[in-house]
């Protein structure tokens, strides 16, 4: 018998353990180790921060759902791994702690054959002066979407000023970025524009200024050094399409900005041009950095080898070209494939666990020295066919032996679909809907824009809204293994 280890059970953890459970049957175990006793379906959260949901409809147990999947699941976070075993026994194993009621503190040394790390990221509050309370959590200075109990926290806040603004009382918004190296602008994009819907409905809006601050060179950015896509059968540039939406919704921003400090009111920032400025606010939530969760590495002696494992940033080295140099260099066929770790063979990282090679942005820090550019995305979809892949690859490995081939899921040739929310309602309701091929661009394949055109593609309106709806539910249909789970699309 095989034992497989999953750390973590977001949607790259828990879609590559159930895909993993199910193509290994009862002959081999998967095993699921995550700190938190709840699945979150995280693009809901900014939902869940205007009150539109409640946070019981974005979460539910895990325990019922591997129980019923033949998975072992630990309630438990992992502290380190010893990819070659201790001076006892060559067997790697990975160091647990365990979060769950009654055994809180308690450790495991937990052997396995093949691991996923898809621990997904720390959110680095505490990067930003008054951005958190330096534990991963939102700070009393402003609010968070990242977490269903954030979200919770954030529509009580946000009500508040609602009532403040029906007495006359002005009230001033910001959302975007709380760091100039943050990632996943698109949740500070979907909250910003449903806080404006959320105050036309309240009656309120003529009441409000609304700011949008971010660490991208220009609107449309995403971290993904923004795209070309056709827009009712022109192509358009994402930043002609994100600078539309900010105007016709009458929301100013600041762009290619560092957050460098949060105080009550009131934001510090540096901008590209090396210029600083204040910024007031009566709300504000701003979004944290990423980093890796922390995990260290040990050889059998206790040295410590957590960089021959880890990049600095604390995510997973895998499969990439990590020495590509200056940004001229930068290939698209520099990202990895099989997120396979090049050292240990049978670890394997996924989701915004993996280390990226390099930005696909360009990279930009200001006359300071101050960096200024958004990470890389590795969310939403792409977490999920990278997951699905992995698990692929390790049953293949597990059930035709160790020369198997290993399954393919570069984001240099990977579309993905994603649906931003601007406002939510049966029939008032509003997304941007948008199809990117591939992710990271790959300017040698497609000279100019990096990206397929024909593949490429975007819209706004209350089609959009209704299509992200249906995607919560279908989405957490499929993670609780409901029957059919597995012929839904990542």
């Amino acid at each position: 018998m095989a034992r497989l280890v999953v750390l973590g059970g977001g949607v790259s953890g828990h879609t590559a353990a159930t895909f993993a459970a199910k193509w290994l049957g009862k002959e081999h175990e998967v095993v699921v180790v995550t700190p938190n006793s709840k699945w979150n379906w995280i693009p809901s959260n900014i939902w869940v921060g205007v009150g539109q949901m409640k946070k019981e409809e974005v979460v539910f147990e895990l325990a019922p759902v591997y129980k019923k999947a033949g998975i072992t699941y630990k309630q438990a976070k992992a502290i380190s791994l010893n990819p070659e075993g201790s001076a006892k026994s060559n067997t790697p194993f990975v160091t647990i702690q365990y979060t769950q009621k009654g055994r809180v503190g308690e450790s495991e040394d937990l052997e396995y054959d093949y691991l996923i790390n898809a621990t997904g990221p720390k959110l680095n509050f505490d990067a930003t002066p008054g951005l958190g309370d330096g534990n991963g959590q939102m700070g009393n200075n402003t609010v968070s979407v990242c977490t269903a109990e954030h979200a919770v926290h954030a529509s009580s806040e946000l009500q508040k000023c609602i009532e403040k603004m029906k007495k006359g009382e002005r009230q001033k918004f910001l959302v975007g970025t709380g760091h100039g190296t943050c990632t996943c602008q698109g949740a500070a994009f979907e909250y910003i524009f449903n806080i404006e819907h959320e105050l036309k409905k309240a009656g309120v809006r003529d009441m409000a200024d609304i700011k949008w601050i971010s660490n991208e060179s220009f609107l449309g950015d995403f971290g993904m050094g923004g795209l070309h896509m056709k827009v009712a059968g022109y192509v358009v540039s994402s930043k002609l399409f994100a600078e539309s939406i900010y105007a016709e919704r009458n929301v100013e921003w600041i762009i290619g900005a560092h957050t460098s400090k949060v105080e009550s009111g009131k934001i510090e920032y540096e901008l590209l041009d090396g210029t600083k400025g204040e910024e007031s606010f009566d709300f504000a939530m701003l979004l944290p950095p990423f980093s890796g969760v922390g995990l260290k590495a040990y050889a059998p002696d206790g040295s410590d080898i957590t960089e021959k494992i880890f990049a600095a940033n604390g995510f997973m080295k895998v499969d990439a070209k990590y020495d590509a140099g200056d940004y001229e260099n930068w290939k698209a066929s520099d990202w990895p494939r099989t997120y396979q770790n090049p050292t240990y063979k049978n670890l394997f990282a996924v989701g915004i666990a993996f280390a990226p090679p390099h930005l696909m942005s360009k990279p930009m820090q200001s006359p300071n020295g101050t960096a200024i550019n958004p990470t890389p995305p590795r969310t939403g979809m792409p977490s999920g066919i990278i997951g699905k892949a992995v698990a692929h690859s390790i049953c293949d490995l597990i059930l035709k032996g160790k020369d198997a081939h290993l399954h393919d899921a570069s984001m240099a040739e990977m579309g993905a679909a994603c649906v931003a929310s601007a406002g939510k309602g049966l029939f008032t309701g509003t997304a941007a809907a948008m199809t990117v091929y591939p992710v990271v661009p790959d300017y040698e394949k497609y000279p100019g824009t990096g990206r397929d055109t024909d593949y490429t593609f975007g819209e706004v309106g209350l089609a959009g809204h209704w299509i992200k709806h249906i995607l919560h539910h279908m989405f957490i249909y499929k993670a609780k293994l409901k029957p059919g789970w597995a012929l839904i699309p990542e």
